[in-house]
């Protein structure tokens, strides 16, 4: 009997590992069905115990699905060869296995695929070979367990004149399988996936969840296996060097139906051993340009004026060449003393090309802010007139009238000062934006615009040691007055 030798996911496994493995066998077994494999196999050279050439892991966070691709140089002889493929311990999906020759292709055919009933968590492939020599095979399948998230550190000089950016990805295995050297390609943004088995299962979409378990499953394997695989090949020549090379072309952003998707291949290659999280840099630290805003919206950050940093995620800005994952983003500045001080923490979610990042630093406590009301009126009053009743004197001649009314409308003058003292020692933008629900008059000399039909926003710049006032009124039409649900804008000069 010959001794089958170990294509190990590795260095060569230990008796408790329990990592996937695949064998080349020559076994003396009994049964005509085996008959023809071991006749043919008897000559394999066992000398040798390769190793992946290659390992390329596609993961999407959203369906917990990792496509893996890996490739291998095996010695095959003239006949028929077993191969046996084993996933003990691991979150392998075993009907998402697939074999591929990349090399002497029409040399080799798969003859059948078995899954013993006695031998569960193993397969076996029988190739049939027209050559003796080595073959590069892919073997790809989908795994679960295996994670990713993004992070990003910013980080200002003390005059915060100039920000620095650098990007990383935070992969964890969890998958029960170690990955040596492997290239990692994260999904960015959304496959929909239902649309899709929609599509090609040809019912409705809200009818998806009524197919057959397997062949909902079925389906959804060669979706996102389609999806995953885009740029795979070339990625994966680049790293195997086999079948030409990467051709450094711009990628692609894929967006297909309600699908917007773009696969982020990571530099290098790491290795992920199982149970453990690997950090990695998404792209290098860039000095990129920002703007400073603050901005008063009380919808989004809460009665108070906060800091903005704005960054763009477009060429100008050294950025642009793909969307960013959503992640966290953390914040600090050089505070002149060889440290760091923190500002801020913030995530941030998925951000196409030539969207901006927009990260909240909180208060200044060097820029005060108040809202003031200097003035308030009413006129305009309209009253409902009700009848009238009538009173007289006993023993008098004369009646009195007298109306029965209730105040039906009226409109409310409110003046604001928005008053900004900035102690900060540089300019600062300040930008305005409040909603304003009702029949609404706005008036004011800021040159204020409508950001939608309720909402007025303005921008004053105010310099250092400045204290500004910012005066607008608020004319309100209620009751009867009211006719109608927005803002109109009209230039004023307000006096407090």
């Amino acid at each position: 009997m010959v001794n089958p030798f170990t294509i190990s996911s590795g260095p060569i496994e230990s008796e408790q590992s329990h990592m996937k493995t695949l064998y080349i066998a020559a076994a003396l077994i009994l049964g005509m069905v085996w008959s023809v494999a071991i006749a043919s196999a008897g000559n394999v050279d066992l000398s040798t115990v390769p190793k992946r050439d290659s390992l390329q892991l596609t993961i999407y966070n959203s369906e917990d699905l990792t496509l893996v691709r890996e490739t291998r140089t095996v010695t095959f002889k003239k006949g028929v060869n077993p191969l046996e493929f084993s996933w003990a311990n691991t979150l392998i999906d075993p009907s998402s296995v697939e074999l591929k020759f990349l090399t002497h292709a029409d040399k080799l055919d798969v003859l059948d695929t078995t899954f013993p009933h006695d031998k569960p968590q193993k397969l076996y492939w029988n190739v049939s070979s027209d050559i003796d020599g080595e073959v590069t095979i892919q073997i790809t399948y989908f795994t679960s367990g295996i994670t990713w998230a993004a992070d990003y550190l910013c980080l200002a000089d003390k005059d915060e004149q100039q920000l620095g950016l650098e990007g990383f990805v935070r992969v964890t295995n969890n998958s029960g399988e170690d990955y040596e050297a492997a290239q990692v390609r994260l999904v960015v943004g959304n496959i929909n996936l239902v649309e899709k088995i929609a599509q090609l299962a040809q019912v409705p979409m809200d009818k998806v969840k009524n197919l057959p378990e397997a062949t909902m499953l079925g389906i959804r394997r060669e979706v996102a296996q389609n999806a995953m695989s885009k740029g795979a090949l070339s990625d994966m020549s680049a790293v195997a060097g086999i079948g030409g090379n990467f051709d450094g072309k711009q990628k692609e952003i894929i967006k297909e139906g309600l699908s917007e998707y773009f696969i982020y291949t990571i530099e290098g290659t790491e290795t992920i051993p199982n149970g453990w999280s690997k950090r990695m840099r998404s792209f290098e630290g860039k000095t990129v340009p920002f703007k400073i805003q603050y901005r008063y919206r009380p919808q989004e950050y809460g009665d108070q004026l906060v800091r903005m940093v704005l960054l763009t995620n477009d060429k100008d800005s050294k950025l642009g060449a793909t969307p960013l994952p959503d992640g966290t983003v953390r914040v600090f500045r050089d505070n002149g003393r060889d440290g760091l001080t923190y500002l801020t923490q913030q995530h941030i979610k998925y951000v196409p090309i030539g969207d901006k990042i927009e990260l909240n630093l909180g208060p200044d406590p060097e820029v005060i802010f108040e809202l003031l009301k200097p003035h308030f009126a009413r006129d305009n009053i309209w009253v409902q007139l009700n009848g009238h009743n009538e009173y007289r004197q006993i023993g008098g001649a004369e009646a009195v009238k007298v109306d029965n009314t209730s105040v039906a409308g009226w409109d409310d003058h409110s003046i604001y000062d928005q008053r900004i003292r900035n102690f900060s020692g540089k300019p600062i933008d300040v930008e305005i934006r409040r909603t304003y629900p009702g029949h609404i008059v706005f008036r004011s000399s800021l040159e204020p615009t409508l950001y939608d039909f309720q909402t007025v926003q303005f921008q004053k710049q105010v310099a250092p040691s400045e204290k500004a006032d910012l005066l607008f009124e608020l004319v309100q039409h209620q009751g009867y007055n009211a006719k109608q649900q927005n803002v109109t804008l009209e230039q004023a000069e307000i006096k407090p």
